[in-house]
C-alpha cells in the first residue's frame, strides 16, 4: 500500500495545513537547519558521535525515496523522477527498507 507522507502525518495528528503553509514558504535547506537545531536543543547540544556531516548523504537519498514512492505511480516512474535506472532505483529501496 502506497503511503502518501503527507495525508499520514495530518492523519496522526502530526501536522496541520496551516503549518503545511508555513513550510511551503521554507527552502529545504532551512527546513533541515530547523529540524537540526531542535534535536541539538533537546540534546543541549550534545550531538557528539550521532556523524551528521557523514549520514547527510543517506539521510537525503532516503527522503527523496520517499517522496518518489508517495507521489509516483509505478516503480519505473519513481525510478525516472529520481533520474536513476530501474535497477538502481529498486536496490536504493531496498537498502533503504522502502517496500
Amino acid at each position: 500500500m502506497k503511503v502518501n507522507n503527507i495525508n499520514s502525518l495530518t492523519q496522526k495528528h502530526m501536522i496541520s495545513n496551516e503549518l503545511l503553509v508555513l513550510i511551503s514558504n521554507l527552502t529545504l535547506e532551512d527546513l533541515i537547519a530547523i529540524k537540526i537545531e531542535l534535536t541539538a536543543s533537546n540534546l543541549k547540544n550534545k550531538m557528539y558521535g550521532l556523524l551528521l556531516w557523514k549520514k547527510m548523504p543517506n539521510i537525503t537519498k532516503e527522503a527523496l525515496l520517499r517522496v518518489a514512492d508517495s507521489i509516483t505511480t509505478s516503480k519505473n516512474e519513481g525510478a525516472r523522477f529520481l533520474g536513476l535506472d530501474l535497477e538502481n532505483y529498486l536496490m536504493f529501496r531496498k537498502k533503504y527498507g522502502i517496500k
